[in-house]
């Protein structure tokens, strides 16, 4: 028996002017899952993870997180997930413990609850002994780690990562990926990144876009499909690319 959905996209539209930069793209997370997205730069990946964190609506289709229509229950959907952007959104002049606190607001984390979450999303993120540190004082990785904190402040059974690692030493993305494994233990997460190898490492089925449309969806295995990753993924984009020339 599978386990239950928590995410389900379906055929997602989105135009930018007159370009169509995500075409007709489906695909479900389920509980416990890392779903890898990928694809090369400006293949729609950005575009499809603000679709799917409610930032942006789509200009057909929907997205239902834990069976809330973004579109029609939107305070209940994404009261359900957390969303870390390429950027982090954080205020650099704020305190550690300043900045979760203000998310756990926004994300209407109750009084009572506030202490217990702070604390646990501290630990998760390796920050306890870091909460009095002014965020612009931290180094990236650090920083990268905040805001995974403040995604996760509230709990959310789904966790969206846009480029996590994008601009770490490789110290610092060891440990985010392993971070990324642990929230897979505890929520589902969809993990956009151009890195096959964090793919490999970290993901339990991937989607693969090529100028916005899904070329991919399955497991890593099938993506092998008794080769490496990286071929699976080379062959996938030049078939692509050869049937529309």
């Amino acid at each position: 028996m599978s386990a239950p959905t928590t995410l389900s996209a379906k055929n997602l539209v989105r135009f930018h002017g007159n370009h169509r930069v995500v075409d007709a793209v489906s695909f479900e997370l389920h509980r416990g899952e890392v779903l890898g997205l990928l694809g090369h730069n400006g293949a729609g990946k950005s575009t499809t993870l603000m679709m799917l964190s409610g930032a942006l609506q789509p200009n057909s289709g929907s997205v239902e997180v834990c069976d809330f229509d973004l579109g029609k229950r939107p305070d209940l959907g994404k009261a359900c997930l957390g969303f870390l952007p390429e950027h982090p959104p954080l205020y650099r002049d704020m305190r550690v413990d300043d900045q979760l606190r203000f998310a756990a607001r926004l994300h209407k984390v109750a009084k009572a609850q506030l202490l217990d979450y702070l604390e646990l999303s501290k630990r998760r993120c390796g920050l306890l002994d870091h909460g009095h540190r002014l965020i612009g004082e931290l180094s990236k990785g650090f920083q990268q780690r905040v805001g995974i904190a403040q995604a996760i402040i509230h709990q959310p059974a789904v966790v969206i990562l846009d480029e996590p690692t994008v601009g770490l030493d490789p110290s610092q993305i060891r440990d985010i990926r392993e971070l990324i494994r642990e929230l897979g233990d505890n929520s589902s997460v969809i993990l956009s990144t151009h890195l096959l190898h964090e793919v490999e490492q970290l993901c339990d089925r991937a989607v693969i876009l090529r100028e916005g449309r899904c070329i991919f969806y399955g497991s890593l295995d099938e993506l092998r499909e008794q080769s490496d990753i990286e071929s699976g993924f080379m062959r996938l984009n030049a078939k692509t690319e050869g049937a529309q020339a």
